[in-house]
């Protein structure tokens, strides 16, 4: 505080008096005075607007351009805040009062002043305007933060039973301007019933000592008629024997608030794209049904759980919108067919539960199967184009086995995948050979892993001939699994396992390896000039990484096998559902020199400009139509068209699934140019296949 810095504005036109206020301030060794001396109040107010703000103003009424209060009130407007004390030898109680009344902080004559009474004067000055300026900041604060807290404000004494509600209350509750709340009772009598009696024990509550605070939300009736979320808080003081005598407080509306986490419970417990429950609040109704049936057996319930089949080539094809739009409209249609009282969700992605309750058996299930399936019957409008789509369900019925919601919902999805893997049937109900099934293929998987890095997984050649010469001009490499257990194993005994474990692309680009390192090798060892290549079954979806491409050519060229010698064989299904993106890679891979193959040609539904499009290499007729040669006009009628589609289309063909002399002589007089099966040879290892080779002469004439 002692070396605090006054700067003294000091309006005085007599040098003289000047003078005198100099020397009473330089006596002052407590405080470090600056005084600026201006002779006028126009000298004045241009030192003020230079941005000069002084700690006080001592000022003359008698200057030479100003008489009176004037002066003050010019000073007062140019330096808001700033404290002034009038310094001057009018002697007169009339003017120093109205001085007083206008804000000067003091009115001083000069002949009474001294040094001692002069700073004294400055500093009271400056520490009641520095009061004064605070006391206006707190009553704006407060005067602001309740306008913004928005709160009705309340008080109530005991002792006469009268209580005091602001304006606000009125502008809550949509009271009229005139109505008036003058008992604590008015306010317990708007109350919702079911939150009363808990406030009513707050109020009446022992305090905890003279003062206690109190919180507490309940609802009041609106003169609408309806209910509003109200948050009160406040004090109850209490007399020594713990009676409240006063209450005070405020009440906040928190209807927004509670709409929010309204809004943030139903979005916490809804899937926000189709409006349904989600899985979490259908765990939750499971529960409770598998709770009360646990009570009661004659409360049966089951779960139907299911997803669409080919979703995922509607987000490829039309767009993720498309499916998001398709997934509303089922979403609308379920509502539609599902009995009152069951709940239908969204568990995720394209997958879809309902808990149907209180069936009596399990034709109360398959009735709203039924019901489901005839949903998908009836076209969607997506996009802008009518789309058909189909579900796959699966059922499982509540029995006293069950211990949780996971249990039950576990046993519906192992029902789905059954029905998606029956050609009959779009429903199937859960029994307990799936569960064993289920654990049967979790071993598999098991050993399917440790098989990989095992090495017990080999490749296998079956040669693909010319039909003409019957000369080897390719293999087909094929995935076999030396089983330590049960021998050599062909694909279709673990290839599923393989796909819904996520192993595929890994095996694949194994056998992708292998298949042109040895290749490769059979070159070196049987190089006779004439085309040795070698194909290899692969997925689509292992070529929508970016580096994919790269991938195998790098490959191919660390193998030095030729690209012209690779084919990569897609089945008709996974080329028809290939991405743009995919499609780009694959062209590119042909352009590098590697071969593309349609396989299982026939059994899907390409269309002639896809094939165009496409540019594919080769097409390979379904093996079900070469087995069929014999027996079916209409298979070979079928193969004969694809060869001169084949020729049409500037495409080699090869027949697979060649078993019999007299399906050979039928693709012979189709002149189809290559066929494999075993009527030539079986897949074989890579040494019998070497073998092939290195005695070449034809197969089987």
């Amino acid at each position: 505080m002692n070396s605090e810095g006054i700067d003294v504005l000091l309006v005085e036109d007599n040098p003289q008096e000047a003078e005198i206020v100099r020397l009473y301030l330089a006596k002052r060794y407590t405080h470090n005075y600056t005084i600026r001396h201006a002779r006028s109040i126009s000298s004045a107010l241009s030192d003020l607007a230079a941005g000069n703000r002084p700690s006080v103003v001592l000022l003359d009424l008698h200057l030479p351009d100003t008489r009176g209060l004037d002066g003050y009130r010019h000073i007062a407007a140019a330096a808001p805040g700033v404290p002034v004390i009038i310094l001057t030898n009018c002697d007169e109680e009339r003017v120093a009062a109205s001085a007083v009344r206008s804000g000067a902080q003091d009115y001083l004559i000069k002949r009474e002043v001294n040094a001692a009474l002069l700073h004294r004067a400055i500093l009271y000055a400056i520490e009641r305007q520095r009061a004064e300026s605070a006391l206006v900041k707190v009553k704006e604060r407060y005067a602001l933060a309740v306008a913004g807290a928005n709160d009705c404000i309340w008080d109530w004494d005991a002792a006469t039973d009268e209580a005091y509600f602001s304006p606000r209350w009125g502008e809550l509750l949509g009271l009229p301007e005139d109505a008036q709340v003058k008992r604590l009772q008015d306010w317990l009598e708007r109350i919702h019933p079911d939150d009363v009696a808990e406030f009513r024990r707050i109020l009446h509550a022992k305090p905890a000592g003279e003062r206690t605070h109190f919180e507490h939300e309940h609802r009041l009736r609106h003169e609408s008629g309806e209910f509003i979320w109200v948050y009160a808080r406040g004090v109850i003081l209490a007399d020594a024997d713990g009676r409240p005598t006063r209450m005070a407080g405020s009440i906040s509306s928190i209807a927004k608030r509670k709409a929010t986490e309204h809004q943030l419970v139903h979005r916490a417990l809804h899937d926000p794209l189709t409006g349904l429950p989600n899985r979490v609040l259908f765990v939750d109704r499971l529960q409770q049904a598998l709770r009360r049936y646990k009570r009661n057996n004659e409360l049966r319930f089951a779960v139907l759980y299911f997803d669409l089949d080919r979703f995922k080539f509607v987000n490829d094809s039309l767009g993720h919108s498309a499916g998001d739009s398709l997934l509303v409209s089922i979403a609308r249609r379920l509502m539609s067919v599902i009995r009152p009282g069951d709940t239908v969700a969204r568990m995720g992605g394209d997958e879809f539960a309902v808990l149907v309750s209180d069936i009596v058996d399990e034709s109360d299930t398959t009735q709203v199967a039924e019901r489901i399936h005839h949903l998908f019957q009836q076209e969607f409008s997506i996009a802008g184009r009518g789309m058909y789509s189909s579900a796959s369900i699966g059922v499982a019925v509540a029995t006293q086995q069950y211990e949780s919601p996971e249990e039950l919902l576990r046993d519906a999805d192992l029902a789905m995948y059954r029905a998606k893997r029956s050609a009959n049937e779009n429903t199937v109900i859960f029994d307990t050979t799936m569960h064993q099934a289920a654990i049967s293929r979790l071993n598999m998987e098991t050993d399917l892993r440790r098989a990989l890095a095992r090495g017990e997984f080999v490749v296998y050649y079956q040669p693909i001939v010319t039909l003409a010469e019957r000369r080897i001009v390719a293999f087909e490499a094929l995935l076999r699994w030396l089983h330590p257990e049960k021998g050599l194993l062909a694909p279709d005994s673990f290839l599923s396992v393989v796909e819904d474990s996520g192993m595929l692309a890994n095996l694949t680009w194994w056998v992708l390896e292998q298949a042109c390192k040895q290749a490769r090798e059979w070159r070196r060892l049987f190089a006779n000039g004439s085309p040795l290549r070698v194909s290899v079954n692969v997925s689509a979806s292992m070529f929508r990484g970016e580096h994919a491409a790269q991938r195998l050519k790098d490959m191919v060229l660390d193998s030095g096998l030729a690209p012209a010698d690779l084919s990569l064989e897609f089945t008709e299904r996974d080329c028809m559902d290939q991405e743009k993106a995919t499609q780009a890679v694959l062209a590119e891979l042909r352009e590098f020199g590697i071969k593309i193959h349609m396989d299982d040609f026939g059994t899907g539904y390409s269309s002639l400009s896809y094939l165009q499009r496409c540019a594919y290499d080769t097409l390979k007729i379904d093996r079900s139509f070469v087995q069929s040669l014999g027996s079916e006009d209409q298979s070979l009628a079928i193969i004969k068209t694809i060869v001169g589609l084949g020729r049409m289309l500037n495409m080699n063909v090869v027949a697979e699934g060649v078993e019999s002399r007299g399906q050979l002589d039928a693709l012979l007089s189709m002149e189809c140019p290559e066929a494999q099966g075993f009527w030539f040879s079986e897949p074989v290892p890579p040494a019998e296949a070497g073998e092939l080779l290195k005695h070449p002469q034809p197969l089987k004439h």
